[in-house]
């Protein structure tokens, strides 16, 4: 068993810099409160890309896309498990899709948006909970899009294996249907559920690298703001209402509050959820 590697000690500027880098592109705050944190990532990096100095490594990445690409990776927060927050899906299926669909045609296309996605519970507990809760899923085309800024994670999510831990709130029935055995105790979505969610990166404090995913009835953004200051809320927050329809929703988890960070939503309480509104006869400007 070989031992822990040892994190090098970053100075305040080096702390400093990395966090104005991170900032800048990711819209996530890393301070000193988060040194330990920092430091044995960094650690991590500079190892695999054989830098001995912080400057020798920070020097790499600003040359380098594809590390910029695994720094952010390893900075990114992935905890998720399948049904989270399930009180959502229930307002999804029972209140804001028949809305949605009072304009729409059968045949028609919904698109709903995962993001950030991480490995794909989230997009993939959609797609379940529609299969197994709403009767009137196989009479329009419900386009479900997960994205994330981590790339490796959104690998992960295509791949479709998953653990007990992020099984353990689905019942024992839906987990028998779609997942089938796999290797290590692990199990594997079945085929037809991976192809139903189509993945893509997306930056949310980016506003070309968000109106690349288009326009959506249904946004799953939870637990992610709450990561970012006042600056990169409001900025990403302003992407998200540009990505939904007039009169689409947001979904925000339940320590974060739309009506914090802006006013151009409408706060909407339906029996299952507390959802955001973007209103149905608004105008970009």
């Amino acid at each position: 068993m070989s031992r822990p590697r040892k994190a090098q000690a970053l100075t305040a500027d080096e702390i400093r810099r990395l966090g104005v880098f991170l900032h800048h592109r990711t819209g996530m705050i890393f301070g000193e409160a988060k040194r330990y944190y920092i430091e044995r990532r960094i650690a991590d990096r500079m190892a695999a890309t054989g830098m001995r100095t912080f400057n020798a490594y920070f020097a790499h990445v600003e040359a380098d896309r594809r590390e910029v690409e695994q720094l952010i990776n390893i900075f990114t927060v992935n905890e998720t498990y399948f049904y989270r927050e399930e009180h959502q899906l229930r307002c999804l299926s029972r209140s804001l899709l028949p809305g949605i669909i009072q304009d729409r045609e059968p045949g028609d296309l919904v698109r709903i948006w995962s993001v950030p996605c991480s490995t794909g519970e989230e997009p993939y507990s959609i797609a379940i909970w529609l299969l197994e809760n709403w009767p009137l899923v196989d009479a329009y085309h419900i386009e479900i899009v997960g994205s994330d800024i981590d790339t490796q994670v959104l690998l992960d999510a295509q791949a479709g294996d998953y653990g007990e831990r992020a099984l353990s709130r689905l019942p024992p029935d839906v987990v028998e249907r779609y997942f089938e055995p796999s290797h290590d105790g692990q199990r594997s979505l079945i085929q037809d559920l991976r192809e139903s969610v189509k993945f893509t990166s997306a930056n949310l404090v980016d506003p070309a690298s968000v109106a690349a995913q288009g326009q959506f009835d249904v946004i799953f953004c939870r637990n992610v703001l709450i990561y970012f200051d006042d600056s990169s809320r409001l900025l990403a927050v302003d992407n998200l209402y540009r990505s939904l329809h007039p009169g689409g929703y947001i979904c925000l988890g339940h320590t974060e509050s739309m009506t914090r960070i802006s006013k151009r939503f409408s706060l909407r309480r339906f029996e299952d959820a507390i959802v955001y509104q973007r209103p149905g006869s608004d105008r970009d400007g």
